[in-house]
C-alpha cells in the first residue's frame, strides 16, 4: 500500500504544481500572438475558413494543430469564456509533459515530484503554461513521443506523435531530427516506424498547405522572412550573436548587450550535464537528446536572426533539466543543495516572472486592448480596414479586417515590400486605402506627412504613461517600475 501511495505522489505533484501556476491567470499576461492563432480560430467558426480576414484563406497562424484546438474551445465555450479554460488546459497538458520528463530522468517518486513542481515555476515553464501560445501541446506532444516511443517502445507512438508534433509546429523538424540522430548513435540500428511518423509527419503538414493554402511554407515563415531579412557580413553576424545570446540563452532578460548571469547559469548547466552523463546510466541517452535539442535549436534561431521570446522557451527550461537532476539526487548535503536552488534561483526567478507578468499584462490587457475595445465601439462596420503593427490584441478586439506591416495575416503588402521596401507603409496606404491608421510614429510629421494630412484625420492618441495608476498601490509601483506597452497614434481616413 506504502508503496502504491509513493508511486502517486508524482501524480499529487502535478496536480499542485498546476494549481500553484494558475494565479498567473490573474495577470492577463497572454502573448500577442496567442490572438492571431484565436482570431484564425474564429474565423474558422463564423466563415468555415482558415484565415484571418473573412473568406481569405491564409495561414495566419504557425501552428495548425493549435487553431483547430483553439476552434473547439470556441465552439464548446463560446467566444467570450474560451480563453481561461484553455490556458487551464496549456497548462495542465506542460505538466503532464514534465511528468513525463521525469519519469524518463528519475527513478525515486519523491525526486519526481520536487522535480515537476519546481520545473513548472521556472519563468519559462509558467510562459509556456500561461501566455496562451501552442508549446503547452507542443511539450506535452514531445515529452509524450520520448515517454511512449523510446522509453516504453510503443510502435504507435512512433508513428502519430511525430505526425501530431509537426501539425502543431514544422520547425520541430529541429527536435524530431536531433532524437533520431541521437537514437541511432546510441542503439546502432534505425527505427522504422519512428522514420515512418516523421516521413507522414512532413508530408501531411507540407501537403496541408498545398492543398488548403496552394503553398508549401506557412505564410507566417514567408511573411518574417521577407520583412526582416537583411544581408550581414560575417563579422556583424558574429556581433549580432554576442549583443543577443544573453538575453535569449538564458531566462532572465536584462538591459544592456552583457548578461553576466545567462553566463554564470549556462557553464553550472554544462557542468551539471556533465557530471550525470559521466555515470552510467540508461537515462543518459534521453539526456543527450533533450540537451543536443536545447542547444541545436537556440543556436540555429539565433543565428537566422529569430528574435521571438517564444522560440527559446522550450530550450531553456531543457538546459536547466540537468541541474534540479543533479542537486535532486546529491548524497551529501541534498537537503543544502535544494535549499540554496530554491532560494539563490528559483524563488527569484518566480518573484522576477511575477512582477513582469503583472506589468506586461497591464501593458497588453489593459492598455493595448483598449486600443481594439475603442475601435470596436467607435466603429461598427466590420468589413473597413487597419493598417497596423502587431496584429494580435487590436485586431482581435476590434474586429476589424486587418493589414499588418509584416504580412502576417494579409499577403498583399508582400508584394509592396517586394517592390519597393522602404516605401511599402506608404505604398500600401495609396493603394489599398483603409479607413484607419494606426502607427508608433507621428504620420504628421515626415517626408510624407502632407499625404497623411491630405487624406486622414488624427482619431486618437494612445499613450502607455496613461496607463500606469491603480486604486492598488503595490500594483503601481509595479506597472511603473516597468512600463509594458508602446505608444500608438490613431488616423481616420477623410471622407471624401
Amino acid at each position: 500500500m506504502a508503496e502504491n501511495n509513493n508511486k502517486n505522489i508524482p501524480l499529487y505533484a502535478v496536480i499542485f504544481a498546476v494549481i500553484a501556476k494558475l494565479y498567473f491567470l490573474l495577470t492577463h499576461h497572454i502573448q500577442e500572438d496567442a490572438f492571431i492563432t484565436w482570431r484564425v480560430a474564429q474565423n474558422l467558426l463564423d466563415y468555415g475558413v482558415i484565415g484571418f480576414n473573412g473568406d481569405t484563406k491564409i495561414s495566419a497562424s504557425t501552428t495548425h494543430l493549435y487553431v483547430f484546438v483553439s476552434y473547439f474551445f470556441n465552439l464548446i465555450f463560446g467566444k467570450e469564456n474560451f480563453i481561461e479554460p484553455l490556458l487551464i488546459l496549456n497548462t495542465v497538458l506542460f505538466t503532464i509533459g514534465s511528468l513525463f520528463l521525469s519519469h524518463l530522468l528519475l527513478k525515486n517518486p519523491w525526486h519526481k515530484a520536487i522535480f515537476i513542481f519546481l520545473f513548472g515555476l521556472l519563468p519559462p515553464s509558467i510562459k509556456i503554461s500561461i501566455l496562451g501560445m501552442e508549446y503547452g501541446i507542443l511539450f506535452f506532444l514531445e515529452m509524450a513521443l520520448l515517454y511512449y516511443g523510446f522509453k516504453k517502445e510503443k510502435k504507435w507512438a512512433l508513428i502519430v506523435f511525430p505526425v501530431l508534433i509537426l501539425f502543431t509546429r514544422i520547425d520541430t523538424v529541429i527536435f524530431l531530427g536531433i532524437v533520431f540522430l541521437v537514437d541511432i548513435i546510441w542503439n546502432k540500428k534505425i527505427k522504422w516506424f519512428y522514420v515512418l511518423g516523421g516521413i507522414l509527419g512532413v508530408s501531411s503538414a507540407l501537403a496541408f498547405n498545398w492543398f488548403y493554402f496552394g503553398e508549401i511554407v506557412n505564410n507566417t515563415i514567408v511573411a518574417k522572412k521577407l520583412a526582416y531579412d537583411r544581408v550581414y557580413t560575417l563579422n556583424q553576424n558574429f556581433e549580432y550573436f554576442r549583443l543577443n545570446y544573453g538575453n535569449f540563452w538564458g531566462m532572465l532578460k536584462l538591459p544592456g548587450d552583457f548578461n553576466p548571469i545567462t553566463i554564470v547559469i549556462s557553464i553550472f548547466e554544462l557542468l551539471c550535464f556533465i557530471f550525470l552523463i559521466r555515470q552510467s546510466e540508461k537515462r543518459n541517452y534521453f539526456l543527450w537528446m533533450i540537451f543536443l535539442f536545447a542547444w541545436t535549436k537556440q543556436i540555429i534561431f539565433l543565428s537566422q536572426k529569430s528574435l521571438f521570446d517564444w522560440y527559446y522557451w522550450v530550450p531553456q527550461i531543457l538546459l536547466f533539466v540537468p541541474v534540479l537532476v543533479f542537486v535532486l539526487e546529491q548524497k551529501v548535503k541534498r537537503n543544502w543543495w535544494l535549499s540554496a536552488l530554491i532560494v539563490v534561483y528559483i524563488l527569484p526567478m518566480l518573484a522576477f516572472q511575477t512582477i513582469h507578468s503583472i506589468a506586461t499584462g497591464n501593458g497588453e490587457w489593459n492598455y493595448r486592448r483598449s486600443i481594439g475595445l475603442f475601435l470596436n465601439n467607435y466603429e461598427k462596420d466590420k468589413k473597413q480596414w487597419i493598417l497596423l503593427e502587431p496584429a494580435g490584441y487590436i485586431p482581435y478586439f476590434s474586429g476589424l479586417k486587418t493589414i499588418d506591416e509584416v504580412g502576417l495575416v494579409d499577403k498583399q503588402i508582400q508584394e509592396e515590400i517586394k517592390k519597393d521596401k522602404p516605401n511599402y507603409w506608404l505604398n500600401t496606404v495609396k493603394k489599398r486605402q483603409p479607413k484607419y491608421l494606426l502607427s508608433y510614429n507621428n504620420l504628421f510629421e515626415g517626408k510624407d506627412s502632407l499625404y497623411y494630412k491630405t487624406h486622414y484625420k488624427s482619431l486618437n492618441e494612445f499613450r502607455i504613461k496613461n496607463h500606469l495608476q491603480s486604486d492598488n498601490k503595490i500594483l503601481e509601483k509595479i506597472y511603473k517600475l516597468k512600463p509594458s506597452g508602446t505608444d500608438y497614434n490613431l488616423y481616420e481616413k477623410i471622407k471624401n
